[in-house]
Parts: C-alpha cells; sequence; structure tokens
C-alpha cells in the first residue's frame, strides 16, 4: 500500500524574465506520506512559500511535477486545481484569515458551503470539530472576541472540516505566544496521527521543531539539508 500522499519531483519556479528572471525554486523534490509532520525551515526569501504554493496548487511549477493524492496536478484547469484545494487541502495562515462578520462556527461551515454541504448537517458538523478542539464555548464568538490561540483553533478546524487528505501551514505560530504557539504545534501533531493527513508547516519558529518528524532546511529555493527525527 502507497502511504504517499505528496510526490514532487524536480520542481523548479522562476519569477520575472531575462535580465530580471528570479529562481525561487531549484530542482527540489519531496515526497510526504500519511500522518507525517514536515517542518520547513529557512531564511526570508529562501522558497519556502513558493515550494508550499505550488504543493497546494495555488502557484504552478515552471518544471517537474506534482502528485497530490494519486492525481497528477500538471495538467490541470484552474476549474479542476480550484475542486483539489477545496476537496482535498487545508491551509492555515499565520493572519488567521477568519470572516469578522461570522461566528467561530459559521467560519468553519463556509468550507462545507463550497463543497455544497449546507444547513443542519453544516452546522452540526463544525460545532463538532470546534468542541473537539476545545472550543465548545465559544462556537457563537465573533473573531473579535477570541484570543489570538482560539482564532487560529478556529482556522485550524476550517482546515479540517471536508475531510481534508493535507494541511499546509504557513507560519501558524508566528503571532502567538510560546504557550500558545505550542498548544498549536501539538494540535497539529495529533490530527496528523489521528486522521492520517500529512502536515507541512512553514516557520522561523524553531520552538516548534519538537513535533516534526522530518526539518527540511530551505536556502536559496534548495533542500540544503534534512533532518529525520522519526516516522
Amino acid at each position: 500500500m502507497n502511504d504517499e500522499v505528496i510526490v514532487a519531483s524536480v520542481l523548479r519556479k522562476d519569477y520575472g524574465e531575462k535580465h530580471t528572471k528570479v529562481t525561487a525554486i531549484k530542482d527540489v523534490s519531496l515526497k510526504v506520506k500519511k500522518g507525517e509532520v514536515i517542518l520547513i525551515l529557512g531564511p526570508s526569501g529562501s522558497g519556502k512559500t513558493t515550494l508550499l504554493s505550488m504543493i497546494g496548487c495555488i502557484l504552478t511549477p515552471d518544471k517537474g511535477e506534482i502528485i497530490i493524492d494519486g492525481e497528477n496536478i500538471n495538467n490541470m484547469s484552474e476549474k479542476e486545481l480550484s475542486k483539489i484545494r477545496r476537496e482535498k487541502i487545508g491551509f492555515i495562515f499565520q493572519s488567521f484569515n477568519l470572516l469578522k462578520s461570522l461566528t467561530a462556527r459559521e467560519n468553519v461551515e463556509v468550507n462545507l458551503n463550497l463543497i455544497g454541504i449546507r444547513g443542519k448537517t453544516a452546522r452540526e458538523k463544525s460545532a463538532g470539530i470546534l468542541i473537539e478542539l476545545g472550543l465548545g464555548d465559544r462556537i457563537d464568538f465573533y473573531p473579535d472576541s477570541l484570543s489570538i490561540g482560539e482564532k487560529q483553533r478556529v482556522s485550524i478546524a476550517r482546515a479540517i472540516i471536508n475531510d481534508t487528505k493535507i494541511i499546509l501551514a504557513d507560519e501558524p505560530t508566528g503571532n502567538l505566544d510560546l504557550k500558545n504557539g505550542q498548544k498549536i504545534a501539538k494540535i497539529l501533531k495529533r490530527l496528523a496521527r489521528e486522521y492520517k493527513i500529512p502536515v507541512i508547516i512553514v516557520t522561523h519558529d524553531n520552538r516548534i521543531e519538537g513535533i516534526a518528524d522530518r526539518i527540511l532546511y530551505l536556502e536559496d529555493g534548495r533542500i540544503k539539508d534534512e533532518k529525520i527525527i522519526s516516522f
């Protein structure tokens, strides 16, 4: 049985043309298994977010191949890529990206609505995942009434509500203090194991290295080093 959910082969991504061209990712290859937690570390401008965006079907590689959950995404239309993003990839951001006019439950519900799940089913499923993440008493709170750590847990709930196959997190602890950052990191590790979801985290936060199965060090668009911790 093949446990690889992500297979990226010899990826390259350029920005600009001719004398202004900058290569953000150079010949990066990566395989990620179910339930695996990978941290991608590196200085600003090293290509971390570009790599995450290609895996997340937001950017198209100029060269190389990406296979997500058995599907080659290279020649997909934007409509097909959008479907992959909606149904298979959960995104978590440093800035949370919650809608201020919606409650915690409604923010999670939005992702269910996008795949056609509405009404009582969507309300109950959204409430259930928030309760699982320790937000049972915050379900009807608006983002402005939530703490920073609570906002990030709502964004995690939103990311996994569609039974996603992959979690991609861009600096998920960047706005959090040590206690909340470690709490969020442990939640991501637990979800990876319980749901067999690979979690890829781009971060500058070396305080959360303890949750990783592998750490990739990116520099000048290349993987310069890899540290295997477990898995």
